[in-house]
């Protein structure tokens, strides 16, 4: 009977040992797989656009990023004209959260992603632009470095602390938040801060004032780029009744 049973409990012993086997190559190929599909996914830039970049990080304001955002990504639907690559930029692959609690997955890291040539940075503000963030001498420098090559440089309220942290503002008219002028004023003595105005354009800069004005400064980037009429039907799609004319701006030189 010993005789008899020994071939059978080796035969079991075997196939165990081989279940074992596939089981383990199985869970390898299964982490293998999940790898593979938290494999961060880059967003599709179109050719023949410009890339805008919003500089987003934790504390962002809702306002100031997602206003310029609808009009800039709305360029897509005209005819015609060199619309936008709109996308998001900030110093981590996880998740901000805004002042307002919206959690955004960032389309690039800045600090380890290849980046693609960006033609327009936008800075909207954050809870911290007046602080801390002004130490982060990465994400300045990250400014500087775009400041070399974009067409562009807009903030939308408190963003213009960071372009004045980075000296992009040396030797342009500027402004930012109404209630936060004096501050900068007295932060960064040397600029040329301007009071009573919406949005200030000075070579390649444009700095709005912000909040529910953000759309004021996009609209008329838009409209220098594209023209009036482009300028209005943008506006229009979003229920917006815009007239240059009747904001208050300043235009120091094109």
């Amino acid at each position: 009977m010993k005789n008899v049973l020994l071939p059978i409990i080796l035969l079991l012993l075997v196939s165990c040992n081989s279940s074992e086997k596939k089981k383990t190559i199985s869970n390898g190929e299964i982490q293998k797989q999940i790898q593979q599909d938290n494999s961060k996914v880059f967003p599709k830039l179109e050719p023949n656009r410009y890339n805008v970049a919003f500089l987003i990080m934790d504390g962002t304001f809702n306002t100031e990023l997602t206003a310029p955002f609808d009009i800039f990504q709305h360029t897509i639907f005209r005819d015609s004209i060199k619309a936008m690559n709109v996308f998001t930029v900030a110093n981590t692959d996880d998740a901000i959260t805004t002042f307002e609690g919206m959690r955004i997955l960032p389309d690039f890291n800045y600090i380890k992603d290849s980046l693609p040539k960006i033609d327009i940075l936008v800075v909207p503000s954050a809870e911290h632009h007046l602080d801390t963030d002004l130490n982060d001498e990465i994400m300045i420098n990250f400014v500087k470095k775009v400041n070399n090559e974009a067409q562009f440089i807009t903030s939308h309220c408190d963003g213009a602390f960071v372009l004045a942290k980075a000296g992009v503002l040396n030797n342009v008219v500027s402004t930012t938040f109404p209630s936060d002028i004096d501050k900068m004023r007295s932060k960064f003595p040397h600029l040329d801060i301007r009071k009573k105005v919406l949005f200030v354009h000075d070579g390649k800069y444009i700095t709005s004032a912000g909040g529910a004005k953000s759309f004021e400064g996009a609209l008329y980037l838009c409209e220098y780029l594209y023209g009036k009429e482009v300028a209005q039907a943008l506006a229009g799609g979003l229920v917006i009744d815009w007239n240059l004319e009747n904001v208050p701006h300043l235009i120091i030189k094109k």
